[in-house]
């Protein structure tokens, strides 16, 4: 039981690498990764200011998979352009871009009244 469980986190750690080399948008969201973690530990933000970096991270990372995913099993059912397909493509990305503003959100609202007390 115990050897499947491990080979789940090791099947899912090979997604995670695929979508990194095949997706320049997630190699985008794990810059902002390093770039939001260094700056926390830099600055020293609370506990709950780092859950909430970390949910927001997640957020983005989670919607990023979940398109990728999506818009791969759309090109292999419908590798025809399709105005369907397109409009449901555009929906995921909507997706990631609402995932995105949200971590931003999270970010000014971390980040923002220090830089406002350092001017």
């Amino acid at each position: 039981m115990w050897k499947r469980r491990l080979h789940s986190f090791l099947y899912a750690g090979r997604g995670i690498g695929q979508v990194l080399r095949r997706e320049p948008n997630m190699r985008i969201h794990a810059l902002a990764t390093v770039v939001m973690t260094g700056l926390g530990l830099v600055v020293g933000i609370s506990r709950w200011e780092w859950a909430a970096q970390w949910l927001a991270i997640g957020l983005v990372w989670s919607t990023e998979i979940i398109n990728t995913v999506w818009e791969n099993y759309l090109d292999e059912l419908h590798p025809e352009r399709s105005p369907t397909v397109g409009r449901l493509k555009d929906m995921a990305a909507g997706a990631v871009l609402v995932a995105a503003l949200t971590a931003v959100a999270v970010g000014i609202t971390i980040y923002g009244p220090r830089i406002w007390s350092l001017l």
